[in-house]
């Protein structure tokens, strides 16, 4: 429809929508002619630039599932990923090079590496080639006229995320076309994009997908603009010079723009729509995006829905309302998408609809066609999840009398920092192998930076003899990714039920409280 149209722009390099088109298609023919096919994995490691984008089209057209890493991984979480994936290939960013050496040294299976270096600030930062080939060199290897057609049965997977679920081994959620299809035209209906769309992708491609972003920005005709760094210094000058119309992010990029240096901070004449999931917004920081031209929408959702299921929809009569009364209607969990059948808050044994009374807490529940296929090589937890026909969030809320859902707390005691899923199960793993150690629990602390951060709660053995915080945070950074690692230690008693479970209501509590 646009073929002169700009799709892609990345720095100073536009492509065009024929061009962007023969890039994915090229990339397609070039992983058939080596035999990447139906149902193989092909990997890829690397932040918003053109490939990552491009993968999204390519590696599917070839009838082959994307597995997109999370860059802030470790590279024993990145082995284990690539292991039980079964990747047959791996795209990675220059950027990332000592992660993944280090994790393809660590993997049990060999793969195929192609590399990413096309970006002077990677090559800045000591990234180097891992692969015999370049991504550039291998897209020539394809045919720009190859044939993607989309495949015969929509149930066929399209992509591999992995989340960290409930436990501290991650779980691979698997996407199918009809779900992406979907959720992307959700994405499109719910957002209003348009032909007009400018969206600066400040939200991770690998982090669901970029909630099908990815494809809904084509979908409507929009153009995507790519970013390597979530940076204010580069983020302000994209939106005034390409009048960029749509992003989103976790609140921490919210916290980022707010709080960036007056120097940075550029003015535009126009309203850019900003969409933000994970903790909700308060009422300083919706009136400090206002305040500089952005408007908000919370969403809601979780990796096993393709990003957002629910969106706070906008009320016109709200305008009038003071702000901290508006700040409370907007961060609502909201609504059901238009392209989700079913939502509801119920009771999780008897699935039993809860009132909608606004106090009674019932588990958040979906179902339709924008939901996984299933865990990868995980019945179990498959059929868990979906357990009466319903998926079961975890996620406790209370149903408002105009429908809109509010989310109180979180069942399975994940926390949700910079917009990233932590396990405390994962952490508590790691501390209670800490010599030291006889105790553990790890909650959620609120932070104004990230939403929320772990917070680690630890009785000490008897004989245990002098260990600080620091002794513990140190532990925990030889054997976490960084952004897991609790930023705060509190040793003492745990409190316990008369069964002797470990009361983390009580523990959230404190956490909130300390100083």
């Amino acid at each position: 429809m646009y073929p002169n149209k700009p799709a892609v722009i990345h720095g100073e390099r536009t492509f065009t929508y024929a061009e962007f088109s023969a890039r994915c298609r090229r990339l397609a023919s070039a992983l058939a002619r080596r035999g990447i096919g139906t149902g193989d994995t092909v990997a890829i490691m690397a932040p918003n630039v053109p490939a990552m984008l491009e993968a999204h089209y390519g590696v599917p057209m070839a009838g082959a599932v994307l597995n997109a890493l999370n860059y802030r991984l470790d590279a024993r979480t990145i082995a284990f990923l690539l292991d039980h994936s079964e990747a047959k290939l791996l795209i990675t960013d220059t950027e990332f090079s000592d992660a993944i050496e280090e994790a393809l040294a660590l993997a049990k299976r060999r793969v195929a590496v192609i590399d990413i270096d096309d970006s002077v600030d990677a090559r800045d930062m000591g990234g180097r080639r891992l692969g015999a080939k370049d991504y550039e060199a291998f897209l020539q290897e394809g045919d720009p006229g190859f044939d993607g057609t989309p495949p015969a049965d929509e149930w066929q997977a399209i992509c591999l995320l992995y989340t960290s679920g409930t436990t501290g081994n991650p779980k691979g959620v698997v996407y199918h076309h009809r779900g992406a299809y979907l959720n992307a035209l959700g994405n499109a209906l719910a957002f209003g994009l348009s032909p007009r769309t400018v969206y600066l992708w400040t939200l991770p491609m690998f982090h669901c997908s970029g909630w099908t972003y990815t494809w809904a920005v084509t979908a409507a005709g929009g153009t995507h603009v790519c970013l390597r760094h979530v940076d204010p210094a580069r983020i302000f000058p994209a939106i005034k010079r390409h009048r960029v119309t749509h992003m989103c992010g976790a609140p921490i990029v919210m916290s980022m723009l707010i709080h960036a240096p007056a120097e940075v901070k550029a003015k535009f004449d126009h309203v850019v729509e900003i969409a933000t999931g994970g903790a909700a917004p308060p009422s300083a920081v919706i009136a400090g995006m206002e305040s500089m031209g952005f408007r908000v929408t919370h969403l809601y959702g979780l990796t096993e829905s393709y990003g957002p299921a629910t969106l706070c929809a906008w009320q016109e009569e709200w305008v009038e309302l003071p702000l901290d009364a508006r700040a409370a209607v907007m961060a609502r969990q909201g609504v059901a998408y238009p392209t989700l059948e079913g939502l509801m808050v119920a009771d999780a044994t008897t699935m039993t609809p809860v009132p909608k009374d606004g106090k009674t807490l019932g588990e958040v529940m979906l179902r339709g066609n924008t939901l996984m296929q299933g865990y990868l090589k995980n019945p179990a937890a498959t059929e868990e999840a979906f357990r009466g026909d319903w998926f079961h969030t975890g996620d406790l809320a209370v149903w408002h009398p105009d429908g809109y859902i509010e989310i109180k707390d979180r069942s399975k005691d994940i926390i949700i920092s910079g917009g990233e899923n932590i396990s405390s199960l994962e952490i508590e793993d790691v501390l209670y192998r800490h010599p030291a150690v006889m105790e553990a629990a790890v909650v959620a602390r609120p932070d104004a930076t990230w939403g929320e951060t772990p917070c680690a709660f630890l009785t000490l053995k008897p004989d245990a003899g002098t260990v600080t915080e620091r002794d513990i945070i140190r532990w925990c950074r030889d054997n976490l990714a960084g952004y897991k690692v609790p930023k705060h230690v509190v040793f003492g008693s745990l409190p316990k039920t008369s069964t002797g479970k470990i009361q983390k209501y009580v523990l959230r509590e404190r956490a909130r409280e300390a100083p």
